[in-house]
């Protein structure tokens, strides 16, 4: 299917100048999908065969450049309240959903590592309005490998307001660990949009909050997700996926963890093991696109079945599974959506 790829900028409440981009189906399209990227990354470039991919299956694909990252403005990668970020995305959304062209269409968040708690986040803001999420290797949650000790955590806040720009937290290399596929991690090398250098102090912390705020509240996590894992991934530890998965509340919900991956499910794998995990995405967004797709009158899915174990190669979780049709179940009602003033 041909796509069409456009780009502007918009200015957030804040004055900052925001890129966003977008690829559409030549015709109307199933849904839309609005994409949360990663730390330090970018939609243009980085995320293009993301949404060329659904796009050329029939959704509407939007992306927004985090202040300070890809071709936003703001200092690079400095964040200085992770709210921004959410409350850019959550206004930029919700301007494109109040479109006419896009006011009766299902809405879906798709994060990616970061972006996942960006997405889990923007969710919270609105928890009837969306009618799914993908989190791909989503950071919502600290691993208990790589959480810092309580007294680090203190020293750094007592500087941060005094040296909140200074790249001075060492990590290692998250590109190397990130991507497996080596002709891939070198043109995500390549890519100048995407940010390399240390994390900034301020930055850190509020990345280190957003994920324990949000291990905190997973029970709180209401909305339809797919939740996907590479099991050799490095950066996300695949038991936080796990957590997510067993503590959300959401009565329509899938995990499924793939052997042998790595971090960069979509775009550092090879070829064939992409198309296994867009298969994948594809599938879950198409079945929730269904006219069958059914919610009682609260907006909430109804529990028929209990957890069913697929048996894969893959180990695959799908929940409420219809024992009548097969048909999945849906986790909101859709409802009239309001036009929303430029930010």
């Amino acid at each position: 299917m041909e796509v069409e790829y456009q780009e502007e900028y918009i200015r957030n409440s804040r004055g900052v100048q925001l890129f966003t981009c977008k690829w559409l189906p030549v015709s109307p399209p199933k849904a839309l999908v609005f994409l949360c990227h990663g730390y330090g990354m970018e939609c243009s470039d980085f995320m293009k065969g993301c949404g060329t991919k659904l796009a050329s299956y029939g959704y509407a694909v939007f992306g927004i450049d985090y202040e300070g990252h890809g071709r936003s403005m703001g200092a690079r990668c400095y964040i200085k309240k992770f709210d921004h970020i959410v409350a850019d995305c959550s206004n930029y959304f919700k301007y494109i959903s109040g479109q006419e062209d896009y006011k009766n269409k299902r809405r879906f968040l798709y994060g990616e590592s970061m972006g996942g708690a960006v997405s889990l986040l923007v969710h919270r803001k609105d928890p009837t309005f969306w009618h799914g999420a993908i989190l791909v290797a989503p950071m919502c949650k600290i691993s208990e490998k790589v959480k810092p000790h309580p007294m680090v955590i203190s020293m750094l806040t007592r500087v941060e307001d005094v040296i909140p720009r200074w790249k001075i937290v060492p990590t290692k290399d998250v590109i190397d660990s990130a991507f497996k596929d080596p002709i891939k991690r070198e043109e995500i090398r390549s890519n100048k949009l995407i940010y390399q250098e240390k994390p900034r102090l301020k930055t850190a912390l509020e990345m280190l909050r957003t994920s324990m705020g949000l291990e905190d509240s997973l029970s709180e996590v209401t909305l339809p997700f797919f939740v996907l894992h590479g099991e050799a991934d490095t950066v996300t530890d695949p038991e936080v996926s796990r957590a997510l998965y067993e503590q959300a509340s959401s009565k329509d919900k899938t995990i499924k963890l793939y052997p042998g991956m790595w971090h960069g499910l979509t775009s550092g794998e090879p070829d064939q093991n992409i198309d296994i995990v867009f298969s994948d995405i594809i599938s879950w967004l198409d079945k929730r696109c269904d006219d069958d797709y059914i919610t009682d009158s609260s907006g909430a899915a109804t529990v028929i079945d209990d957890i069913e174990l697929v048996p894969s190669p893959m180990v695959e979780i799908s929940k409420k599974k219809l024992r009548q049709s097969g048909s999945y179940l849906c986790g909101w009602k859709g409802r009239r959506m309001h036009h929303h003033s430029a930010m």
